[in-house]
């Protein structure tokens, strides 16, 4: 039975975490704003249990989902603490570009990523850019491909950027997508030749 969203609120509080953690995967796909509140809360009470990461993580994405502004401060803090919880950060990076990105665009939370040094955390961020088909400024591109251009071939951090870099300007977008097509990771090769295709139509 699909949850609606006054079952799914509630379910955040059962006690099995595979409850919570659909719920909050429920509260995702739905993504109301009336939701944040409950999944913050959730959330405040889930983190810190290291068995837990799957719920921590289906919950973060659900406020970035939501369009929960409120809980940018919470995240904000979680993605500053030391983990090698490399998912639970990926989401955080995600979520934090959704929420700030209205207001702010892009350039500055994703500035903000890279400032951290955290791959996961710019894996996340760079996810939202793609999905969003964001358009970042010049400055913004340059600070990802000096992270990305040094990278081994192999690194799927490339990935979501070759996805993204189709709504980038500079012709040093395309020398990156052109290296990352002839590469030897198939997922980054595929992504960055659907992008130089979608740059040449446009």
């Amino acid at each position: 039975m699909t949850l609606t969203l006054e079952e799914a609120v509630i379910q955040l509080s059962d006690k099995a975490s595979a409850k919570r953690r659909s719920a909050a995967r429920r509260l995702h796909q739905l993504a109301e704003e009336a939701a944040g509140p409950a999944l913050l809360h959730a959330l405040r009470r889930e983190i810190g249990d290291r068995r837990t990461w799957e719920t921590q993580y289906e919950m973060v994405m659900a406020l970035g989902a939501c369009g929960y502004r409120s809980a940018v401060g919470f995240l904000t803090e979680l993605a500053q603490r030391p983990t090698d919880d490399t998912a639970l950060h990926i989401a955080l990076g995600n979520s934090i570009m959704r929420l700030r990105s209205p207001h702010e665009g892009f350039g500055a939370p994703l500035r903000w990523c890279l400032d951290h040094g955290d791959p996961s955390l710019l894996d996340g961020a760079l996810r939202a850019v793609a999905e969003s088909r964001a358009a970042l400024d010049a400055e913004t591109v340059d600070r990802v491909l000096d992270v990305l251009d040094p990278l081994n071939p192999y690194d799927g951090l490339r990935f979501w950027a070759a996805v993204a870099a189709a709504e980038w300007p500079g012709d040093r977008v395309r020398t990156f997508l052109e290296s990352c097509a002839a590469g030897p990771r198939k997922d980054v090769a595929d992504a960055a030749a659907t992008s130089l295709e979608r740059r040449y139509q446009g």
